[in-house]
């Protein structure tokens, strides 16, 4: 089993790559026996990857380190193109380092047991989810007598660049009435 991270090789022995899917719902029983819940959505998948480097390998190990504290422009994790069969069964294309990096030494052999999660970037059920059009909010009213302002304020403060900016996202997406 390999597995490439933007086209290098994660360099190890007894390399293991496990999958996970977490579905997320919701308890609808209240203080009933009922078993209905409610299905909150798919979160990203998580990729939990296992492997041995052997201590005069180390050069491995510090490759694997330099991978995770990689950072995109902006300061962001960077976000890996990954290739393993596992990852490819799961759908997943895109990873990024998430959780820890545990690196032990084992008991009995001379070697370090490797262990990291790599979440999922950009999954299918996220790119759905931005594609869908949002329904439009409808006004709420209330039912009483609207409050003015009184007419004896002094003139607004002079408003900076910014602050004008905000201004008029602030009166196109809420109008007063």
């Amino acid at each position: 089993m390999t597995l490439l991270l933007d086209g290098q090789k994660i360099n190890g022995k007894s390399l293991k790559v496990t999958a996970n899917l977490r579905i997320e719902s919701g308890d609808l029983s209240g203080q009933t026996s009922n078993t209905d819940s409610a299905h909150k959505g798919f979160k990203p998948k998580a990729l939990t990857v296992s492997l041995l480097i052997p201590y005069r390998d180390r050069q491995h190990l510090v490759e694997v380190m330099r991978l995770a504290e990689a950072t995109a422009s902006g300061g962001q994790l960077k976000t890996y193109r990954v290739v393993n069969d596992t990852a490819e069964a799961f759908g997943v294309r895109q990873v990024m380092f998430s959780d820890t990096i545990t690196a032990r030494e084992d008991d009995s052999l001379a070697a370090w047991r490797v262990q990291f999660t790599l979440t999922e970037r950009l999954s299918n059920p996220e790119r759905v989810e931005t594609r869908r059009p949002y329904k439009d909010l409808q006004q709420q009213g209330g039912t009483g007598d609207s409050v003015a302002a009184p007419s004896g304020e002094p003139d607004a403060p002079e408003l900076s660049g910014f602050e004008r900016i905000l201004k008029r996202v602030d009166d196109y997406v809420g109008p007063i009435s």
